[in-house]
Parts: C-alpha cells; structure tokens; sequence
C-alpha cells in the first residue's frame, strides 16, 4: 500500500452501524484528504433462486423474491437518506465516482454513493482491489451472515487493508496508533497499510508478547522500521488476559488510550472457510475501537 490514503471504499449494506462506518469515514478522509466511495449491492436474483432449494411451488419462488426485492429498495432508501444527510451535515461534495472533476484536486471533501447488482461477494471485493483501503462496519451477533461473509471475503480476497469502524461512532480514529506485531507476513502486510496512520499519529505504540510472536523480526526491528519512516515508537510487552491473546491486545489498547489498532489477520487455514486464529476472532467480535486488519 502506498504512503497516503486516496480513495476510500464503503460498502453499506444495511448491516452494523451505519453512523459509526460514516463517522469513521469522515475522520479518515478529513485526514488524507481522500474520497469516499460508497457502495450499496443489490440483491442477485439468482442467488435468491438457487437459495430457494427443490420442493417449492413457482409461486412460493416468486413471493420470496418479491419479499426479498422489498426488502432490497428498502434498504436502498436507508442507505440513501443516509447519505444524503451525511453530506449534508459535513459539507462534502457529492460526486458520481472518486474521477470525476478530479475531487482530489479541491480543498472540499468528495463522496460518492453507487448502487450495484450482483453477487455481493464479488462486487465489493473487486472494488476493493482499486481501494487503498476498505471501511467496513463492526458486525454483531444477530448481523446476517452474507454480511460477515463479504467482510471476510475483503479481508482475505481483495489484498486491500480493511478497517472496521467500532460499533459506536468514535470521537478521534487514528491519533493514538497500536501496531500488534507477531513477525509474521500478516502483521507485516498490517504495518505497510498503517503506515499514512502512523505518521500522522500523536502516538504509536508496538505491542509484543511471548504468547503471540511467531518466527519473524522482533518488535525492535519493527522499532527501527518506523524510524526509518519518521515514526518514533514505543514498545510494550503484553499479557494475555486469562491466557486470551486477543483480550491482551485489546487491554493493552485500552491502557494506552489508543483509538485504533493494526494488526495482522491470522487463519488456520488457506480454504474459502477460514478458520480465524484465536486473537483475529476475538479483536473482531469484542473491538470497541477503530482495527486495521492485513493478511
């Protein structure tokens, strides 16, 4: 990932919290100066036909996706007043995409909204392919599992970093940094897309643990790295809580005061179902800050 945030990708798709993915996207856009584009992807017809299964009448198919095509156009006006009002309340220009007029080239901040068709899955991952980065909301227990499963697809699909807004609307995103470092190429990957955060953060912090490390560079290195790239970092040795990785990066964060972390997405598996590591899977259900996650 290149030193500076441009474009900044959205998705809205009626799951988390929508004001928190908003707020967060202001905040970093206000930072790099970059556009936002949001996206809403419609429901695939034929999705809703093969989900359907064998043993239904046509008109049993046709009144379920009548259902689900109301259910769509709702959503889409959710999203919509949404939008409109965002940009509304922040004065930023609307556009129809992050070329046209070169937004980048004003003072202004520049948004767009676009509704899509198709799988989902592929529709955003492919967007997110040209993102410098993708926003993405906290998702709950009761959040529909398509959302969970494109959130995952983004994080291990797309090779773009993906930031989850915090289930509530933060106040600051990015000033107070915590780097989790394991020396591994996902925490690596991690430290490069955190990089336009880091210099521009008040502080930084490196969190290590005996517990977490895997072969690779110490925290150190990963010190003078940051130096290298006009970052001063502090290093600070953690401990699981309860023996729970993921519970000790977050107290950790929370120690530090820290309103955003980065750290490598880790699974036990290359398949299409990964099986999230154990710290991965906690930092994404119980986060209450802003998280940067690579792999």
């Amino acid at each position: 990932m290149a030193n500076d945030v441009r474009n900044i990708l959205v998705p809205l798709n009626g799951a988390g919290n929508i004001d928190a993915v908003l707020r967060v996207g202001l905040l970093h856009a206000r930072a790099f100066n970059a556009h936002l584009s949001t996206v809403l992807v419609g429901d695939d017809p034929n999705e809703m036909a093969a989900l359907t299964g064998e043993g239904l009448s046509s008109s049993m198919i046709n009144e379920m996706m009548e259902a689900a095509e109301h259910e769509a156009h709702r959503r889409m006006l959710q999203v919509r007043l949404k939008f409109d009002a965002f940009i509304r309340d922040n004065d930023i220009e609307p556009k129809q995409g992050f070329l046209e007029n070169d937004p980048l080239a004003h003072s202004k901040l520049s948004a767009s909204l676009e509704f899509l068709t198709g799988s989902e899955h592929e529709a955003v991952t492919w967007r997110a392919r040209l993102s410098d980065l993708t926003l993405m909301p906290h998702l709950g227990p009761n959040d529909n599992a398509r959302a969970s499963e494109v959130l995952h697809a983004v994080l291990y699909d797309s090779g773009c970093p993906l930031v989850i807004a915090p289930p509530s609307p933060p106040v600051t995103s990015g000033t107070r940094l915590c780097i989790a470092w394991n020396g591994t190429a996902e925490a690596a990957s991690a430290l490069r897309g955190a990089l336009p955060y880091a210099k521009r953060a008040e502080g930084v912090q490196i969190l290590t643990s005996v517990d977490y490390h895997r072969r690779g560079p110490e925290a150190d290195t990963v010190q003078d790295y940051l130096r290298l790239h006009g970052v001063e970092a502090e290093i600070r040795d953690f401990k699981g809580v309860e023996r729970d990785v993921g519970a000790g990066i977050l107290a950790a964060c929370a120690d530090f005061g820290a309103d955003m972390l980065c750290m490598g997405a880790y699974s036990h598996s290359r398949l299409r179902q990964m099986i999230l590591g154990g710290a991965t899977r906690h930092v994404l259900e119980h986060a209450e800050l802003t998280v940067l996650m690579s792999r």
